[in-house]
């Protein structure tokens, strides 16, 4: 059993910068994907960024590139989601996910690939 767990989240004015934390448990996190997604009311949750297992490969959707930075720290079982400049629409939902199927060398993009999620941690931008 995974446990994924998201801490950061809040109300914060526009141009400012939050830092997501997502703590896992329960599985060998340092060969696994991880990812973080947002989902806002009435729409589909939506990929914002991944990393490789060992951190030396990263992705971000181009609605998010230049201002979030995903990192992870394999010691402590932690993966970040640096959010800086946040806008008025980056308002959402933030859920980290793992693909913790079996290791192949490649990082999804997708949530369908992503077996574990957590909870999920409110990020509200106030205008």
């Amino acid at each position: 059993q995974v446990l994924l767990v998201e801490s950061g989240g809040g109300l914060v004015q526009a141009g400012g910068s939050l830092r997501l934390s997502c703590a896992a448990s329960g599985r060998t996190f340092s060969i696994h994907p991880m990812g973080w997604f947002r989902q806002a009311p009435g729409k589909e949750r939506e990929f914002l960024a991944a990393i490789s297992w060992n951190g030396g490969n990263t992705y971000y959707a181009d609605s998010v590139k230049g201002r979030f930075t995903i990192s992870r720290d394999n010691a402590k079982n932690m993966v970040y989601l640096q959010m800086n400049s946040l806008k008025p629409e980056d308002t959402a939902v933030y859920y980290c996910a793992m693909d913790g199927g079996e290791p192949d060398g490649g990082v999804p993009l997708t949530p369908n690939r992503y077996n574990y999620w957590g909870q999920g941690t409110q990020v509200t931008v106030s205008s």
